[in-house]
C-alpha cells in the first residue's frame, strides 16, 4: 500500500478549552486526575520566577478552586527569593513554612492535615523539558521522586557528557 493510499487520520486533540494561549509570565499547573493518590506526587507546577510573593498567589487561587481553602504551603526557603511567613491570597491567610522538602517540591495543605505534593519545575527549564517533567509527575502510579524526574527530563548541555574533562 502506498503512502497516498493510507487513510488520513486527524491527530487526537484535547478540547479547545485546553488549548488556550498561555500568557507570558503565567505559571503552569497540572494535577493528577485520579482519586487514588497512590503516586508520590499529586501534580506539578512550573513557576516563571523564584519570587514566591509573585508566583504563589496564582497557584493558591487555582488550587483553592479545585481543592478548597489552602491553609499552608511548605517550600524550601533556599529555592526562593525571600520567604514571608504568610501571605494573604484572595482574602485568605496562607501560612508559609520553610520545609527541607527540596527545591523540587512544594507541599500544599488543605484544612488541618490533608497534604498535596507538587513537583516544582525550575523557572529556567525549557518548555519541552517542563512538559515532559510535568507529564511524568502526574502519572497516577508515579513512584519516582521529584528530583529524579527533573534529572531525567533535563537535556544534556551541548556537546553532551560531563563538564569535568577528567571524567
Amino acid at each position: 500500500m502506498a503512502d497516498s493510499d493510507t487513510p488520513h487520520r486527524p491527530p487526537l486533540l484535547l478540547p479547545e478549552s485546553i488549548h488556550q494561549a498561555i500568557q507570558p509570565g503565567t505559571a503552569l499547573l497540572r494535577l493528577v486526575t485520579t482519586q487514588s493518590r497512590e503516586g508520590l506526587l499529586d501534580g506539578a507546577w512550573w513557576p516563571r520566577t523564584r519570587d514566591i510573593g509573585t508566583e504563589l498567589p496564582a497557584l493558591i487561587s487555582v488550587l483553592t478552586g479545585h481543592l478548597g481553602p489552602i491553609t499552608r504551603v511548605g517550600v524550601d526557603a533556599s529555592a526562593w527569593n525571600g520567604l514571608p511567613t504568610r501571605l494573604v491570597i484572595d482574602g485568605q491567610v496562607v501560612h508559609l513554612d520553610s520545609d527541607p522538602v527540596g527545591d523540587d517540591t512544594v507541599l500544599i495543605t488543605r484544612g488541618h492535615n490533608d497534604h498535596f505534593a507538587l513537583l516544582v519545575v525550575p523557572p529556567d527549564t525549557t518548555a519541552d523539558a517542563a512538559r515532559e517533567a510535568m507529564a511524568r509527575a502526574v502519572h497516577a502510579d508515579n513512584i519516582t521522586q521529584a528530583a529524579q524526574i527533573l534529572i531525567a527530563t533535563t537535556p544534556e548541555p551541548p556537546g553532551g557528557g560531563s563538564a569535568d574533562p577528567a571524567a
